[in-house]
Parts: structure tokens; sequence; C-alpha cells
């Protein structure tokens, strides 16, 4: 191996290259940024009306107050940055995808589980709910047909996500900006026509309705959680863990609480019509205010999706898809733009996408969960051991521990614990308890792969200390890097 030039090298950002190949460890000479700069990577993507809806769940749907749906919010959403700051902080040790990094807690084929249900979820679930509420803004502010707002969004969202890393987080940045100052002025807008303290016949704290609250926050911010280090991998090595963390934590926890605190605050407006929550949201604002808010939920959708389906397309390379093509991750982009495309035309034709919004956030929270678990636990039992060994593709590394105790505490949770209008878990049915199956799952498979771990004894690396510049050979279909 040739030498590498020196750990705290950083390159100059590429915003209008096309990114090459697919999940490899990226090298040093190709380290780049700062650890703030995920402070915008995180906090673009929130700025958008999918992170407005949660709050009008939780008041809306689940008949919360304003006080009692803001708590709720607050803990989901602190729970879900937590972890985005710490998986964050994962990415530059070996430079390397978050879905990568998964392959120590599953083993190679067996991560295919959390890899295959994040493609669907990011490239697809996540990419075509976005694609909605952006076309939806944008069609109420000109007046186009649904459709045709559709594929304008989704054409700028491929195209971002097409180009790669560096243009994705130009976008976020400057996004930052913009979306920022725009909905700054439209939440203190809703905030000055509502009077949240006024008691609404209907509406007060219940348990279920909490619980059931905070699993859906908990579901959106932690959604972008089998994501993190994806943004985080380019950083030079020696970049601080303190700053990524924070970083990551408060550009995720800022935006979604403010955002989700108006969303449950204009929910209490006489009125509102959570069929048609984008007009409902901007009626209290000026025309020149309401029109700047529908520009700002569309670009926010972009914002958005060009992460969902760029880390999509990681996800469905790290199971291990071999395509032998050196735009690899650009062309699996490319194919999730298109079918995210049909699915988000399907769901604009289908009037019922508040209630299947609702489940969506909670199937999210169901799987990541119990990975996080998982993931957490594995990384504390490899503290200061070299992962360079296990994670190629040719070393064909096992480790059973991770896919049983997500099967196991998966299944136990929701089947107890679900609280969907498709299912209801026993517990949920007998008791008034809302949906506890993220916290359950969590806690359940963390401890089951604690017990599995020791019973399978997977394969360690060796020391740390000793861990290459580079691990070679993740990307299945590369032959160098």
């Amino acid at each position: 191996m040739t030498a590498s030039p020196t750990v705290g090298a950083s390159a100059a950002p590429k915003p209008l290259s096309v990114e090459p190949g697919g999940i490899e460890a990226i090298p040093p000479d190709r380290r780049h940024g700062s650890p703030w700069q995920l402070f915008s990577t995180w906090t673009a993507p929130n700025l958008e009306f999918a992170t407005v809806f949660v709050g009008v769940i939780g008041v809306a749907f689940f008949g919360l107050d304003f006080w009692s749906a803001v708590a709720a919010i607050v803990l989901g959403n602190a729970l879900g940055s937590i972890s985005q700051g710490i998986l964050s902080t994962w990415g530059p040790r070996e430079g390397l995808a978050q879905l990568v990094l998964s392959r120590t807690a599953f083993g190679l084929r067996g991560n295919i589980l959390p890899a295959g249900l994040n493609t669907v979820m990011a490239g697809l679930g996540w990419f075509a709910t976005n694609s909605v509420s952006g076309a939806l803004a944008l069609t109420v502010l000109t007046g186009m047909p649904a459709w045709l707002s559709l594929i304008i969004i989704v054409a700028v969202q491929v195209l971002l996500a097409f180009v790669g890393h560096d243009l994705v987080q130009w976008f976020e940045r400057y996004a930052t900006y913009v979306l920022g100052a725009i909905f700054v002025v439209a939440v203190v807008t809703i905030f000055l026509n509502v009077n949240v303290n006024a008691p609404i016949k209907g509406h007060a704290f219940n348990f279920a309705g909490f619980t059931l609250t905070a699993a859906a926050a908990f579901g959106y911010a932690a959604g972008w959680n089998p994501y993190a280090s994806d943004y985080s991998r380019y950083l030079p090595k020696d970049a601080s863990p303190k700053a990524i963390a924070w970083a990551a934590g408060l550009g995720d926890f800022i935006a979604c609480t403010v955002l989700m605190a108006a969303g449950a605050a204009v929910a209490l407006l006489a009125g509102f019509d959570p069929a048609d929550p984008t007009a409902g949201f901007v009626a209290p604002m000026p025309p020149i205010i309401r029109d700047l808010t529908l520009v700002a939920i569309a670009i926010g959708a972009i914002a958005a999706n060009a992460l969902n389906i760029y880390s999509g397309a990681m996800s469905f390379l790290a199971a291990g898809v071999r395509i032998n093509f050196g735009l690899r991750r650009a062309i699996v982009a490319l194919g999730f733009g298109i079918l995210g495309f049909l699915i988000a035309l399907a769901a604009i034709l289908n009037a019922s996408f508040g209630q299947w919004y609702e489940n969506f956030l909670l199937v999210i929270a169901y799987w990541i969960a119990p990975w996080l678990g998982i993931v957490f636990v594995d990384r504390f039992l490899r503290r200061g051991t070299s992962i360079a060994e296990l994670v190629p593709d040719a070393a064909r590394y096992r480790n059973a521990a991770g896919i049983v105790s997500m099967l196991i505490a998966g299944v136990i949770s929701i089947w107890l614990f679900s609280n969907q209008s498709f299912y209801t878990g026993f517990v949920a049915k007998i008791l008034p308890i809302g949906d506890l199956t993220p916290l359950v799952g969590f806690v359940l498979a963390g401890a089951l792969y604690l017990l599995f771990f020791r019973a399978f004894k997977p394969a360690l690396g060796g020391p740390l200390a000793d861990e290459p510049d580079i691990v070679i050979g993740v990307d299945a279909a590369d032959t160098v890097a």
C-alpha cells in the first residue's frame, strides 16, 4: 500500500464534480470540512413541512394540549438527536458510511436486514413523503397541477443526490441560511396568531397521546440516525468528536423542535383541517410571508430528500450489492429517484396522507430503536479494537448476535406494544399506554445483544492503534479501496 497523506490533511471540496465510487472508505487525501458544517447538514433537511406535521399529529390526532405536545416533542427529539450526535462521531475514524459500520454488529450478510430496511425507508419511503409535502406546497403557491409540481421537486432532488456528497453539503449550508430566516418569521407569525394557553375542549394531557407523540417525534429525529456518519466520514480523522456530536445533535434537535412546536400551535386554530395541513399552516400569515413560507417548504423538501436518496443509495450498496460501474452510487441514486417519484405520485392521488404519515413515523422508530441498541452495545464491547479486518466485503465476517437480537426484540416489542391504525399490540390493547415499542425495542435489543455476544463470541479486531489509515475492500465492486 502506498504511503498515505497525513491524517490532518484537508482536500478542497468539489461540489460540481460527480462523486465517484460507492461505499469505499474515504482516504486521508480526500478528507475535508469542519465539524460545525454538520449543524447545517442536519438543520436544513428538518426545515420542511413534514417536520411541522409531527406537531400537528400530537394535537389533531392524539388529542394533546399544546404544552403536553411540546413536552412529548422535546423528549422524542432529544433522544433522536443525542443518538445522531453520537453516531456522527464514528465517521471520521475509518471514513465509512453508517450502514457499513453496522457490519461489525450484524456481520456482512446479517447487515442486509438493517441496510435493506434503511434502503426502503430512506430511498423510497422518506423520499416519497417529503416529495409529496414539497409538491403540495408548490401547488398551493403556483396553482400548477400537483403532478407537475412533483416532477419539478423530484428532478432537483435527484440532481443533488446524483452529483453527491460535496454538492449536497454545499446545498444544505446555504439552504440553512435561507430556510432559517423564512421559518423564523413564519413561526413567529404562527405564535402571534395562536393562544397556546387557551383551554380547548377535547385537548388535554393523556399518557397514550404523549407516548404516541414522543414516539413519532423520535421516529422523525432518529430517522436520520442510519445516515449519520455518511456525512461525517469526509471529515479529517483528527476532527473533534465533541464538536461533531454537538453540531450534528443540535442541528437535528433545534430545527425539529421549533417546527414541530409550530405545528402543534397551528393545529389549535379554529377551522384547521388536518386533511389539508399545508394550506392550514400558512392560512394565518400575510400574503408575502405565506408565499415565502410555501417556497421554503418546497426547498426544505429538496434539502431533506437530497440526503434521503443519497444515503438510500449508500445503504443499498452497504447490503453487499455489486455494481461494476465507477459511478455506481450515483446510478443507484437515480434509480431510487424514479421509484420514489412513482410512490409519491400514488400518495398524492391518495387523500389519506395524514394517517399514512403517522404510521410511517412509528414504523421507522420500530426498527431504528432496536438497531440503535445493538450498534451502541457493539461499539462499547469493541472499544479499543480495530474494525478494519471485519468490514471489508471479502472478509465474510459473521456475527449472528446482531440479527438474532434485532429480530427477537422487534417481534416482541411490536407484538406487545405497537399502536398502529392497522395493528395494536396485546399490551397496548388493554392498557392506555400509547406506543412504547421504540423504548422496549431499544432496551431489549441492547440487552439481548450483550447476552448473545458473550454466547456467540464473534471475532474482534486487533488493537486500534494498529488500524491502517485506509480500510481496503469495503465496497463489493471496488478493487482498490
